[in-house]
């Protein structure tokens, strides 16, 4: 395993991050295809042996059993200081006003109410899951200092927003001296690039650490297009469906030529198109998603695949604009 920085940080991480939205139990919140308990810790015990070291989470993930279940099994698993743990806030917790969102008092309540579900006194990176319109961001900003400043969290990242939006951020962090957000957790993969625009130039030229989500686009780019897999995740995941029901015409013809190139090497799907993420300097660690087992191996074998210019170009030539996707 490859380790590097955390954008401008001091900060390793493995040139892969685990993503734990799978694990959570089926029947907390809204993700009835996680995995339970028994059958997620052996997902997060083989990343431990496989060299990675980068776990993220997120409050609202099976309404919190998600950070029950990763803070259990890294706790049995790995040394607390030899692991990264990420997770995030911002979606409902709770039905009445004030649960959800990033005011103070939800960042204040939702990162203890992290903490003792994760069973840490910190996390090593404590992220914004959204833009919230209805708090000014001077106060989400704020408030997030001062969880870093009482030892809560070592460093503040963010999840995807207009580049605009991430601009503000950082300059009235920087005006105020204010902890400054370190990374970008965004929608990025070969079916969709729109991030290419703005958000990733904006990354690269602050030194901000981009840790795409949803690099196989929901599996997509890993089976071929005739193939119709039903899980009950496609059957019941609405957000993915929203992500890439408007242009798939278009998404045919790229994951098409993934498959090509697969053919061409006799290796998964899965590994050229996390190859080409890892390909792209400004990218620091895609979040893997896994709950089958070769799904991990698969994600470890992309990093040696080593993509020509020819075939960066191949499965780059058939992408069409997109309509912005994955945030509001």
């Amino acid at each position: 395993m490859d380790y590097v920085n955390l954008g401008k940080t001091g900060l390793k991480v493995s040139r892969l991050c685990l993503g734990c939205m799978t694990y959570g139990e089926p029947d907390r919140g809204n993700h009835p295809w996680t995995l339970g308990e028994e059958e997620s810790r052996p997902f997060i015990q083989r990343a431990v042996e496989l060299g990675i070291n980068f776990f993220d989470t997120a409050n609202v993930y099976s309404a919190g059993s998600s950070e029950e279940i990763v803070g259990r099994a890294l706790r049995d698993f790995a040394k607390r200081d030899e692991v990264v743990i990420a997770t995030k806030a911002h979606g409902p917790m709770r039905k009445d006003p004030n649960g959800r969102g990033l005011s103070r008092k939800a960042i204040m309540t939702e990162i203890d109410a992290s903490l003792r579900r994760l069973g840490t006194d910190y996390v090593d990176l404590y992220q914004i899951h959204r833009w919230d319109h209805s708090t000014p961001i001077e106060e989400t900003l704020e408030a997030l200092y001062d969880v870093v400043k009482a030892g809560k969290a070592r460093y503040v990242g963010a999840s995807s927003m207009y580049a605009w939006q991430f601009s503000k951020a950082l300059y009235l962090a920087d005006r105020y001296g204010w902890t400054r957000f370190v990374s970008m957790q965004n929608h990025y993969n070969l079916l969709y690039r729109e991030e290419e625009r703005e958000m990733l130039p904006l990354c690269q030229e602050a030194g901000i650490g981009v840790i795409p989500w949803s690099p196989m686009a929901r599996g997509k780019l890993t089976r071929d297009w005739q193939a119709n897999e039903t899980t009950k995740r496609t059957e019941t995941d609405e957000f993915g469906k929203m992500l890439y029901s408007a242009t798939e015409e278009a998404d045919r013809r790229v994951i098409t030529r993934v498959g090509e190139i697969a053919a061409e090497r006799g290796i998964p799907r899965a590994q050229v198109a996390l190859a080409w993420l890892l390909h792209k300097p400004v990218v620091t660690a895609p979040i893997i998603g896994a709950s089958k087992p070769h799904h991990m191996e698969d994600a470890i074998g992309a990093l040696s695949v080593k993509l020509s210019a020819e075939e960066m170009t191949r499965l780059e030539e058939p992408y069409v604009p997109h309509p912005v996707a994955g945030f509001s």
